[in-house]
C-alpha cells in the first residue's frame, strides 16, 4: 500500500475517532439501534424516522453507558428528533461551515452501535442546491445529498466535512439513493423551536382544496402559463379562510405573489414562520379576479 492510502486510511480513522466522541446510540426496541449527535450539553439529535416510540428511550454514550432519554419533540418534515438526556455532556464544540461543501467533497458519516462501538461511511457529496423543498415540504438551505451507503444503525449520525468537523446529520428520508445531509443551521432552528413548543407550529387557511384545470380562455385572460390551479371544496367555520370571505367554489390563482397550480403550492407558503402574517391571495370567483389578504392561522394540535 502507498504512503499516500496509509495517510489517508490514517486520517480517514482519526476523524472517525473525533467524531465519535459526540455520537451516541439511540435505542426504544430490545433489539436495533439508529444511531444520534450530542447536538449541544445535555441535547441529543437523531433521525425522526428511526425513532419507533416516544418513551422507554435509552442512548448508549461514547463511554459505553446506557442512560435514559427523553423525548422533546419531533418534527417528521425534517425527519429530526431532538431528546433531552443529562448525561450527554460530550457536545460539538465546533461545527464545520455547510457552505463549503461542494459536488466532489469527501466526507464521512459517523454513527454508533449499542453494542459494537463506532460505524463510519466513507463518500463523497454528489449535489449541493442552495436550497430546494423536500416532499414533506420542508425547505432546506443548502440541500445536500451524499453518495454513500447507509447501514441502518448510522441513520441519524454526524456528517464530517474534510476537516473533520460536524456539518449536520444524515438520513436516507429524503434521498432515492444515498442519503440527505440535514445541516446544521436547519438543525438549530428545529431543536429552538422543539425545545421551546414540543412541536413544530404548522399554518393552516381551513379550506379543503383540490386541483382543477383552468379554461384555455381564462388561463389566456389571466396571462397564466400554467394549466392548473386550486379549487375550494370545504371552508372550515372560523378558519382564517373563512374569515378573509373565501368560498366554496373559489379558484386559487396565486398565494402571497407565487403561483397556485398544486396543492403543494399552498403548503409551501404555510411554514411556521408565516403564522399570523397576512398573506395576498388571489381568486377566480364567477369568472372574475379577486383579491384579498388572508391571516395565516396555526393549525391546531391533532388537525388534518
Amino acid at each position: 500500500m502507498s504512503a499516500e492510502l496509509i495517510e489517508l486510511s490514517n486520517t480517514l480513522a482519526q476523524a472517525t475517532e473525533r467524531a465519535a466522541a459526540n455520537v451516541v446510540a439511540v435505542h426504544a426496541e430490545a433489539r436495533g439501534s439508529a444511531s444520534g449527535v450530542i447536538w449541544r450539553t445535555g441535547i441529543i439529535i437523531t433521525a425522526e424516522h428511526a425513532l419507533r416510540r416516544d418513551e422507554e428511550i435509552h442512548a448508549t454514550l461514547p463511554d459505553g453507558r446506557v442512560v435514559p432519554a427523553a423525548l422533546a419533540g419531533r418534527d417528521p418534515s425534517t425527519d429530526l428528533a431532538v431528546l433531552k438526556c443529562a448525561e450527554a455532556s460530550a457536545a460539538i464544540a465546533n461545527f464545520g461551515d455547510v457552505a463549503s461543501l461542494k459536488p466532489g467533497s469527501l466526507t464521512l458519516v459517523v454513527g454508533r452501535t449499542r453494542a459494537s462501538g463506532p460505524v463510519a461511511a466513507f463518500g463523497v457529496v454528489s449535489l449541493v442546491a442552495p436550497e430546494r423543498r423536500t416532499w414533506t415540504g420542508a425547505v432546506l438551505a443548502p440541500y445536500i445529498r451524499l453518495d454513500v451507503g447507509l447501514q441502518p444503525t448510522a441513520i441519524g449520525g454526524a456528517v464530517v466535512d474534510a476537516q473533520g468537523r460536524t456539518v449536520g446529520i444524515a438520513t436516507p428520508r429524503f434521498a432515492r439513493f444515498g442519503a440527505i445531509a440535514i445541516p446544521a443551521p436547519a438543525i438549530n432552528l428545529v431543536v429552538d423551536i422543539l425545545l421551546k413548543k414540543g412541536h413544530i407550529p404548522q399554518g393552516y387557511l381551513g379550506v379543503g382544496l383540490q386541483p382543477v384545470r383552468l379554461p384555455d380562455a381564462l388561463r389566456q385572460s389571466l396571462q397564466r402559463s400554467e394549466k392548473t390551479a386550486a379549487i375550494v371544496l370545504e371552508v372550515e367555520p372560523e378558519s382564517p379562510a373563512h374569515k378573509a370571505g373565501i368560498v366554496i367554489g373559489d379558484i386559487l390563482i396565486t398565494l402571497a405573489g407565487h403561483p397556485v397550480a398544486r396543492l403543494e403550492d399552498v403548503h409551501a407558503q404555510l411554514y411556521g414562520e408565516a403564522i399570523g402574517k397576512p398573506l395576498a391571495l388571489k381568486f377566480v370567483r364567477g369568472g372574475a379576479t379577486q383579491e384579498v389578504n388572508i391571516v395565516v392561522g396555526e393549525r391546531p394540535r391533532g388537525g388534518e
